[in-house]
């Protein structure tokens, strides 16, 4: 079965009725982007082919970057150190709304748009997290902000920001907000792709990366054992210590390692060895207290195997700040635009996926066309460097259905309707919402006002300096190279 390999190859019909919201200027704004669908489609697609890593997003930026120039957005690229960050604005004056713009695809998970394990190319990337809808859906949503703006006559800014490299240990928007981007922004929105419709706010888990060298001395390890000191018994002893220390922490708490190198042969005795850490903890105080403990662990194993410790941290997040007064905004909008339907050839689609979903239930696929109730959702499991840009700035985001239910992220299966009409449908859905939410905030100064108040409580009531809690790092540009 041939799944919409190329966008104009396969006829169909994509054909919404545009709800009736309250405001005509919104019903517009909708209607608009429903005529545009095909173009941010072929974008999309043309973006998931390209699938390129963090850092290296460079055909990526500068499809996004033209998008926005040919609608009259100012571009200013290369921003924070970044060559492919960029910020593109339209308007002049207050409130200034930010909507991010993520670009960057994952390793090892390239894969054509059908339903079976089919690698377009062996071990390359591919767009498991959605981020080539991502991008287009928000440059979409800034445009028709813009498009409004022009119409109305409204006094106000709206800004794009390219953000690279939020896979892993890229942590582009930590560069971004230690750059000072955010300092003149008022609020920020942005998305992600999912399996469902919602934008109840939820928080995610601080998290930090560090690699952890030893260095010992090498010796025949026959020969002469007792003038080697092993760099790998220290990382074999640190590793020991933090699994014992696991019935220590909350259980909320998180912490991976992988050995990353362990010497060359087992003849000689290592020395060095290399293991990477990664924590998570539900708030950045409490991941500080678990990292105090990681660094005792690692300073024990140097001593105790004499041989010497090095550090460095790859990346640090914040955990998300929930801000409802945003959210409940972005939630009306959601549910005046409402969730997809799909066509006969998408529902064969997506029956034949959901088999290769190793799960013993599944969502049922009417999801994907409902908008879940609006919740206060609590501390997701995963972690994302929004997390730093929500401590500095009232920010909101939804998820829309890009996938098909029960699909995870990170996935072949995500990859496979990322590049086809399920994922732009979902986008689309995105776009709208967006453009709404900027819309309500242009009309709206009193919900901005709400909304940073409730971020000032939220922090404690307190006076808030941004620290990165990956240091004085500079941006790794080269860390999917």
């Amino acid at each position: 079965m041939f799944y919409f390999k190329s966008l104009f190859s396969l006829v169909f019909v994509f054909c919404l009725v545009s709800p009736a919201f309250p405001q005509p200027e919104k019903t517009k704004v909708v209607a608009q982007l429903d005529k545009e669908y095909l173009h941010y489609a072929a974008l999309a697609q043309r973006i998931w082919k390209l699938a390129e890593p963090g850092y290296l997003e460079n055909e990526t930026s500068s499809l996004l970057q033209k998008e926005l120039q040919s609608q009259g957005f100012t571009i200013t690229t290369g921003v924070a150190d970044m060559p492919t960050a960029f910020v593109a604005s339209f308007g002049k004056g207050a409130p200034v709304i930010s909507i991010l713009a993520e670009m960057d695809a994952l390793p090892g998970l390239s894969q054509d748009s059908v339903p079976t394990r089919k690698p377009l190319v062996p071990n390359a990337y591919g767009h498991g997290c959605g981020h080539n809808l991502f991008g287009v859906g928000s440059v979409a949503a800034a445009i028709a902000a813009k498009n409004y703006l022009q119409q109305s006559g409204k006094s106000g800014t709206i800004q794009l920001i390219g953000t690279p490299a939020e896979e892993g240990a890229g942590g582009g928007k930590t560069y971004l907000v230690k750059a000072g981007l955010f300092n003149n922004v008022d609020a920020v929105l942005h998305w992600h792709p999912g399996d469902g419709n919602s934008a109840s706010p939820s928080s995610s888990l601080a998290y930090r990366v560090a690699n952890f060298q030893f260095h010992g001395l090498a010796a025949h390890a026959a020969a002469a054992p007792e003038k080697g000191r092993s760099a790998l018994d220290a990382v074999e002893a640190m590793n020991y210590m933090v699994n014992m220390m696991r019935e220590h922490v909350t259980s909320t708490t998180r912490i991976h390692y992988v050995i990353k190198k362990g010497g060359l042969t087992s003849n000689i005795v290592p020395d060095y060895a290399e293991v990477e850490y990664t924590i998570r903890h539900p708030t950045a105080k409490g991941l500080e207290d678990v990292w105090a403990r990681l660094m005792k662990t690692a300073q024990a194993a140097a001593l105790g195997t004499e041989t010497t410790m090095t550090y460095e941290v790859l990346a640090g997040l914040y955990n998300l700040l929930p801000n409802e007064t945003l959210a409940k905004l972005m939630q009306k909008n959601l549910e005046q635009v409402g969730g997809i339907r799909y066509t006969a050839t998408e529902t064969e689609f997506a029956d034949k996926i959901r088999k290769t979903v190793n799960s013993e239930s599944l969502p049922p696929l009417s999801r994907a066309s409902e908008i879940q109730p609006y919740a206060l959702n609590g501390v997701g499991s995963a972690s994302t460097d929004v997390g730093d840009v929500s401590w500095v700035l009232p920010t909101a985001g939804l998820s829309t259905a890009t996938w098909v239910p029960g699909v995870p992220a990170h996935s072949w299966q995500a990859v496979a309707c990322d590049g086809m009409s399920i994922g732009f449908k979902g986008m689309l859905v995105a776009a709208k919402t967006i453009s709404l939410t900027a819309i309500d905030l242009f009309q709206q100064p009193a919900a901005i006002q709400q909304a940073k108040a409730e971020l000032y409580k939220a922090r404690g009531g307190e006076a808030f300096t941004y620290k990165s809690l990956a240091g004085d790092r500079k941006p790794p540009l080269d860390y999917r190279k």
